[in-house]
């Protein structure tokens, strides 16, 4: 058996088994949202054995020599990647070998460190397990995907397995100006129970500043988006986790984003909490940083908090969101330390649904009047208007 073989019998068994464990209880919405077929088409159907319990073995036929044969790589793009031109390269990742890079991390090490273009990998659809870095030395890099729902980078590493909470990211981006398509970010380590210590488990780290992600989706439990430093901008993506979810010291607008709990269910009228969305960690008033959410959707399950103050200047709006039932009628929390609700600055402006309603918040937790909700409501937050625009063009 071939190694290519060898790789993707690997992948296809991860999925198999994590699909019939409690490993993934929680990430069934990612499931029923991935298509294997769609993930490694050709693969799947030329690898008639996995997954089954007794081999099957393919019947010889004699004419089977004279017969076109047809490759796994038949269906790829023709003169695909595309020459370079004076501003951009492109390269090429595939799983099954129809590129130059059969894995992500392979194709960045390949990028010169003195290169000011930018860089786009290309990424077929495909589960690729891997542990990626984004060196802050090569700056300028688009990872393109196929769609978030067929195209994902998967790791199960957490806090106790990587020496630290900042170090347990699937993916990890210390460079500038860092661009993502179509493509999601995974930690597919167990979930943790209530208590459990260095469990955190990170999707994605973002520690490089000017980075913008569309389109992506962000699946794990606790901890899941780290979004460490710099200003960053996230549109029409998918959030999935359970406690502190959302957390870093960025500064950051997550636009028409569908962010999603997966706490555990909690009875009718009990008063127990169980998940919170953010953790922003603004640690004073010199720093500046912050997290606004506009025109997004909460749900999912459990009884959560919109956020709390990991560190005692934590700074997070939420404006014209729809939140649904699971955010628990306080709304906030200010990490069990009083001294922080002079300095935490947690607002909310013209939000809807069943947990939008503020008459019983926390008295720190501010009903944002216009002139204040301005401050948040466009991309002028993170200064995009300074850096955006181009990445648009490319």
């Amino acid at each position: 058996m071939s190694p290519k073989v060898i790789y993707v019998s690997i992948v296809f068994a991860l999925i198999a088994y994590l699909a019939t464990t409690n490993f993934l209880t929680p990430y069934q919405h990612y499931l029923k949202c991935i298509n294997l077929q769609n993930l490694i088409p050709q693969t799947f159907s030329s690898l008639p054995f996995i997954f089954s319990h007794t081999h099957r073995h393919r019947h010889h036929d004699p004419n089977d020599q004279k017969k076109t044969t047809t490759t796994i790589c038949d269906d790829f793009p023709p003169d695909f990647p595309p020459p370079d031109t004076n501003t951009t390269s492109t390269f090429c990742v595939d799983s099954n070998g129809c590129c130059n890079f059969t894995s992500i991390q392979a194709a960045i090490d390949a990028i010169n460190v003195t290169s000011t273009k930018r860089t786009v990998i290309w990424i077929n659809n495909g589960i690729y397990f891997e542990k990626v870095i984004v060196p802050k030395t090569k700056p300028n890099i688009t990872f393109q995907g196929q769609g978030y729902t067929s195209t994902a980078i998967v790791w199960n590493d957490t806090a106790n397995s990587s020496h630290g909470t900042f170090y347990s990211g699937s993916v990890q981006v210390f460079a500038a100006n860092f661009i993502a398509k179509n493509i999601s970010f995974m930690n597919v380590a167990p979930i943790p129970g209530p208590g459990i210590v260095g469990a955190q488990a990170v999707a994605i780290r973002i520690a490089g500043d000017q980075a913008a992600f569309w389109g992506c989706g962000f699946f794990g439990a606790q901890d899941t988006l780290h979004d460490d430093r710099g200003r960053h901008y996230f549109k029409d993506c998918y959030i999935q986790g359970s406690i502190d979810f959302i957390f870093g010291n960025a500064k950051s607008f997550y636009e028409n984003c569908h962010i999603t709990s997966i706490a555990g269910p909690v009875a009718p009228g009990a008063k127990v909490i169980d998940g919170s969305v953010t953790a922003q960690g603004r640690a004073s008033k010199d720093e500046n940083s912050g997290f606004a959410f506009v025109n997004c959707t909460i749900g999912g399950t459990g009884r959560i908090w919109l956020g709390r103050a990991w560190r005692p200047f934590s700074t997070v709006v939420f404006l014209s969101t729809s939140m649904s039932d699971i955010i628990a009628s306080e709304g906030w929390n200010d990490f069990n330390d009083p001294t922080r609700d002079q300095t935490i600055f947690y607002g909310e402006y013209n939000c809807t649904g069943d947990g939008a309603n503020t008459t019983l918040r926390v008295p720190y937790a501010q009903k944002l009047n216009d002139t204040q909700a301005s401050l948040f409501l466009n991309v002028s937050f993170i200064d995009a208007d300074q850096w955006l625009q181009s990445y648009n063009l490319n």
